[in-house]
């Protein structure tokens, strides 16, 4: 979504995990996606790096980074994160792992979200930010978990905010399905 918004074209290769091409493993070898291969053979492979990098490139894009929106990416990349994880995957860090624990402390961060969108349609104002695009799709999977329940969370103004994200043009071109990649197939552009 971030080399769309800064109008970075790019090569699109669609990587199935479980089914990881040796091209792709000899770039990133962590074998983890998203990776972008830059023209001069650097490789950036953790998606916040790529939104920076792209922001970088182009910074007339109105995504502000500021103190408080840094400081809303890390608190969701190492505290709700954390909790997310364990929410969706508990049977990944052992049997004592208990779900409901971690469900419950993510959504207190969901629910600091939810007061920040009382105020403004953003978190970190009125116009959309780079925490915005950071945080979308960690919310986007917690709801997705157990849509039911995250509907009836006390927490509207994220659920609305989480929609407009979902019914937006930025997202759906972002989301197109690719056929996995092959090594002789033809390029794919991202837009």
């Amino acid at each position: 979504m971030a080399l769309i918004h800064a109008g970075i074209q790019c090569v699109i290769r669609e990587v199935a995990l479980k089914d990881k091409p040796q091209h792709f493993l000899t770039i990133s070898p962590k074998g983890t996606v998203p990776v972008l291969l830059l023209a001069d053979g650097s490789v950036i492979d953790e998606s916040l790096d790529i939104m920076h990098w792209a922001m970088r490139q182009h910074n007339n894009t109105g995504w502000s980074e500021n103190d408080d929106a840094a400081e809303l990416v890390e608190r969701n990349d190492n505290h709700f994160k954390y909790h997310l994880d364990r929410y969706k995957y508990p049977q990944r860090f052992g049997p004592d792992t208990n779900d409901t624990f971690h469900r419950q402390q993510a959504e207190l961060f969901l629910s600091e979200l939810d007061k920040r969108l009382r105020i403004s349609i953003s978190l970190c104002g009125e116009q959309d930010c780079f925490a915005d695009i950071a945080l979308f799709p960690f919310v986007r999977q917690f709801a997705a978990i157990e849509p039911e329940l995250f509907s009836s969370l006390p927490c509207p103004n994220l659920q609305a905010w989480l929609i407009r994200w979902l019914e937006g043009e930025l997202f759906n071109s972002a989301m197109l399905r690719h056929a996995q990649w092959h090594p002789n197939d033809s390029d794919v552009l991202l837009f």
